[in-house]
C-alpha cells in the first residue's frame, strides 16, 4: 500500500472539550465500563443527587434559613438585635423552617429509605430521624404544646449537612474521574479507506480488518497494526510512560493514544469493548467498586454507630427526664446526639481514599483489580519475579561475536545475517537485527536450506555459509578452533546459547545469544532490596541460565528448572515459611502462581489469563512499577487508618458532649454546633484523603 499524502481531506477541527457525553454508539462499540461506577451508589454518592444538586439545594436552603434565624427568639437574644416586624412574623420560623425541611431535607429522607431498604441504616437514617423529630416537636409547640420551637436548629442543621454533602460528593467525583478521563480519549470519528478513498465515519462503525488513517495530532480510534507510515505515538494516557513510542509497519497502536508527527495507516484489530482502553476502563471500574477489608470494617462500624446513637439518644432522654428537664430541652438533646453521631466522616473515610488511590494508580499505569490483594501488598516481604519476559526481554539477542584471527567481526556478522535472513526462528531474527543495528547490510544469499535442529546453509558471496549450534559441528565433524574454546566455556557458564559460523567448511567464528536482562530490572531489584524486601526469581530455564541472571541482578534466591505446573507449589512453599508473597508474571503458565500468591501482579502486555488472575495489573513492561505498587499500597493504607482513627475518635468525644455530660459545668453543646463539628470532621477526613494526591510515584 502506498504511503498516504497529507494533502487529503483533513478532519474538521474541534475543541477537545466539545465531545458530547451523550453521543450515541451502538452497544457493541461502547467501551465497557464507560459509565462511572459511582454514579449511583459508589463512595460518597447518594441516590439521584450529584454535586450540582447538592449545591443548588444548599444555596436555596441557606436563603430560606436566614429568615428563620432572624426571627428566632434564641438567635435574637444571643445577637442582641430585633428584626423589623412584618405581618405574621411569629410564623416566619415555622413557615421557612418547613420549607427548608421540604426542599433540603428530602435528600436525607430519600437516603434513609435507601439505607433501610438495603438493611444498612447509617448516616442518612440518623439525619432523617433527627430532622423529623425536630420538625414534629416544633409543629406541636406551634400548635400549642408547651415547649420551645426548634426551627432554627432544624434549618441550620439541614443547611450545614447539605454543605457537607456538597463538598463530599464534589471531592469523590473529582477523585473518581479516572473513567471519565479515559472515556474522553476516544475520538468521535475516524478516516476509513473505502473503495480506494478516505471517508470520515463514526468510530462505532469500524470493524476488524478496516484500514484507517491516523493523521498527525489525532487520537487513535481503535487497536490495530501499522501497515504504512512512521511516527511516534504518546501512550502516557494508557501506560504512564511519558516518552513517545516509535511506530512503523508491523508495530501495534492502541485506541486513545496520540499520534505525533507522521501519518499512519492502520489495520484495525480490536474495536469498542475489545480495545486495550476498554479493558483498562473495566479494570478501573472493578477496582473502584471492589471492597477492601478496611471498608468492611468501616461499614460495620457505621452500623454499630447507628445502634449506639439510638441507644445514646434513648439514655439521654431518660437521664434528663429523671433530672426533671423540660420537653424542649430533652428533645433538643436527643436531636443533638443523633446529629453528632452521624457516621458521615466514617462513611467517607475509606471510599474517598479508594477512589483517589485508584485514579492515582490508573494515571501511573497501575490497575487495581482486587482491593483485598492490593491492601495485602503493604505487608509483602518477598517479591517473586518470573524471569522470561518480566526480568528479561523475553527474546534472544546477539550479545557477543567471536571471530577467529584473520576474520573481521563485521564480515562475520554480514555473512551470518545473509544466511539467516530467510529463516524465521528467533535467533535468526536476532542476528539480522544485530547486523542492521551496526549499519551492516546482510550479504545477499541464495540456495538457502534450513536444517532442523542443526542450523541453516546458504550461498553467500559465492561461498557456502553455515550457521548452527553444536549439532551442526557434530554432524559435519568440524573441529572447534582453539581460539573459541575458552569463549565457549565462558558462554556455557553464563547460560548463553551459542551458534557457530562455518565458511567454506571451516569454523570462522561463534555467536553468543542470551535473553537480555532489562535495564529496569536492575533498578527494581535494588529498590525492593532497599525497602527490606527479599527478591526471588522463578524460571523454567536451566540452573546455569538462572544463576547467571540472578548474579547479574543481585538476586540471592532463585528457583530454576521449574515446570509451569510447579510454579504455584514454589509460591506456596514461601507462604508456608511465613512470608507474604507477591508474584509477578506475564504468561499463561504464571496464572496459577499469580492466584496462589498473596498478591498476584500481571506485568505489561500479559495474557488475558494472567490479567484475570492478578490482583494488580501493571500496564507497562517495567518491573519498577512493582515498587510503585507497593509504595501506593502502603500510602493508601496509612490514609485509611488515619481517617478511621479520626472518624471514630470524633464520635467518642462528641456524643457524650451532645448528651450533656458537661451540663453541670455549664457547657451545653448546641445542636447547630454539633452539625458544624460533624461537618468539619467530614471535611477534615476529605482533606486528609486528598493528601494522597501528593504521593509521587517517581522512581528513586
Amino acid at each position: 500500500m502506498q504511503a498516504t499524502s497529507l494533502e487529503g481531506p483533513a478532519p474538521a477541527p474541534r475543541h477537545p472539550h466539545a465531545r458530547q457525553a451523550d453521543r450515541v454508539h451502538d452497544d457493541s462499540q461502547q467501551p465497557a465500563g464507560a459509565t462511572h461506577p459511582h454514579a449511583a451508589h459508589g463512595p460518597g454518592a447518594h441516590p439521584g443527587h450529584s454535586p450540582a444538586a447538592f449545591r443548588r439545594r444548599f444555596w436555596v436552603s441557606l436563603a430560606l434559613t436566614i429568615p428563620v434565624l432572624a426571627y428566632s427568639h434564641h438567635v435574637q437574644a444571643w445577637l442582641g438585635f430585633t428584626p423589623p416586624p412584618v405581618p405574621g412574623h411569629a410564623f416566619i420560623p415555622a413557615l421557612f423552617g418547613a420549607l427548608v425541611f421540604a426542599y433540603g431535607g428530602t435528600v436525607f429522607l430519600q437516603g434513609a429509605v435507601h439505607e433501610l431498604r438495603g438493611r444498612r441504616p447509617g448516616m442518612m437514617t440518623l439525619v432523617a430521624l433527627a430532622i423529623c423529630v425536630a420538625l414534629g416537636y416544633s409543629l406541636l409547640v406551634t400548635a400549642g404544646f408547651p415547649g420551645e420551637e426548634l426551627y432554627w436548629e432544624l434549618a441550620s442543621l439541614v443547611t450545614i449537612m447539605l454543605l457537607g454533602h456538597w463538598l463530599e460528593s464534589s471531592a469523590v467525583q473529582a477523585a473518581s474521574g479516572a473513567l471519565n478521563e479515559l472515556a474522553r480519549l476516544l475520538p468521535d470519528t475516524a478516516w476509513r479507506l473505502v473503495d480506494g478513498a478516505w471517508q470520515e465515519v463514526p468510530v462505532s462503525v469500524l470493524r476488524p480488518g478496516d484500514i484507517i488513517l491516523v493523521r498527525p495530532g489525532a487520537q487513535v480510534p481503535a487497536d490495530g497494526l501499522v501497515v504504512s507510515g512512521q511516527s511516534h505515538v504518546v501512550e502516557a494516557m494508557l501506560t504512564g510512560e511519558s516518552a513517545p513510542v516509535a511506530k512503523q509497519p508491523g508495530t501495534e497502536v492502541k485506541a486513545g493514544t496520540l499520534n505525533e508527527e507522521g501519518a499512519l495507516e492502520v489495520r484495525v484489530q480490536r474495536v469498542g469493548a475489545e480495545t486495550a482502553l476498554a479493558g483498562i476502563m473495566r479494570l478501573v471500574a472493578e477496582a473502584q467498586q471492589s471492597r477492601s477489608r478496611t471498608q468492611v470494617l468501616a461499614d460495620r462500624a457505621a452500623f454499630w454507630l447507628f445502634v449506639i446513637a439510638l441507644a445514646s439518644a434513648a439514655l439521654t432522654a431518660a437521664a434528663w427526664l429523671v433530672a426533671g428537664a423540660g420537653g424542649a430541652f430533652i428533645t433538643e438533646r436527643v436531636v443533638t446526639v443523633l446529629v453528632a453521631a452521624c457516621p458521615h466522616a466514617l462513611g467517607l473515610a475509606i471510599p474517598l481514599v479508594v477512589a483517589i488511590s485508584t485514579a492515582l494508580g490508573a494515571r501511573n499505569g497501575l490497575l487495581v483489580r482486587d482491593r483485598l490483594g492490593f491492601e495485602n501488598a503493604r505487608r509483602v516481604d518477598v517479591v517473586v519475579f518470573d524471569k522470561t519476559g518480566t526480568l528479561t526481554r523475553g527474546q534472544h539477542e546477539l550479545v557477543h561475536v567471536h571471530a577467529v584471527p584473520g576474520t573481521v567481526e563485521d564480515d562475520l556478522l554480514r555473512w551470518a545475517a545473509g544466511a539467516e535472513a530467510p529463516a524465521e526462528h528467533m535467533m535468526a531474527r536476532a542476528v539480522v537485527r544485530a547486523a542492521l543495528s551496526k549499519g551492516l547490510q546482510p550479504a545477499a544469499a541464495d540456495e538457502f536450506t534450513a536444517m532442523p535442529g542443526r542450523g541453516v546453509r546458504a550461498r553467500v558471496g559465492g561461498r557456502t555459509v553455515e550457521v548452527g549450534g553444536p549439532n551442526l559441528l557434530a554432524e559435519v565433524g568440524g573441529e572447534l578452533p582453539p581460539q573459541l574454546q575458552e569463549p565457549l566455556r565462558e558462554a556455557e557458564a553464563r547460560g548463553e546459547t551459542v551458534a557457530f559460523v562455518r565458511v567454506g567448511g571451516v569454523v570462522v567464528g561463534m555467536l553468543n545469544f542470551a535473553d537480555r536482562v532489562r535495564e529496569e530490572s536492575r533498578a527494581a531489584v535494588a529498590a525492593l532490596r532497599g525497602r527490606g524486601i527479599t527478591v526471588a526469581m522463578l524460571t523454567g530455564d536451566s540452573q546455569a541460565v538462572a544463576a547467571s541472571v540472578a548474579r547479574e541482578l543481585g538476586i540471592s534466591r532463585y528457583f530454576a528448572g521449574v515446570l509451569p505446573e510447579q510454579k504455584s507449589a514454589r509460591i506456596q512453599e514461601l507462604r508456608q515459611e511465613g512470608h507474604v508473597v507477591a508474584m509477578v508474571g506475564d504468561g499463561v503458565n504464571d496464572a496459577p502462581a499469580l492466584a496462589t500468591a498473596d498478591v498476584g501482579v500481571a506485568i505489561g502486555a500479559g495474557t488475558d489469563v494472567a490479567v484475570q488472575t492478578a490482583s494488580v495489573v501493571l500496564v507497562r513492561n517495567d518491573p519498577r512499577d512493582v515498587v510503585h505498587m507497593l509504595d501506593l499500597s502502603r500510602a493508601t493504607y496509612r490514609k485509611m487508618v488515619q481517617n478511621l482513627a479520626w472518624a471514630t475518635g470524633y464520635n467518642a468525644v462528641v456524643i457524650p458532649l451532645a448528651a450533656g455530660v458537661l451540663a453541670p459545668l455549664g457547657f451545653i453543646l448546641p445542636m447547630a454546633m454539633a452539625a458544624v463539628v460533624m461537618s468539619a470532621s467530614t471535611i477534615i477526613v476529605a482533606l486528609n484523603a486528598q493528601g494522597l494526591r501528593r504521593l509521587r510515584l517517581e522512581f528513586r
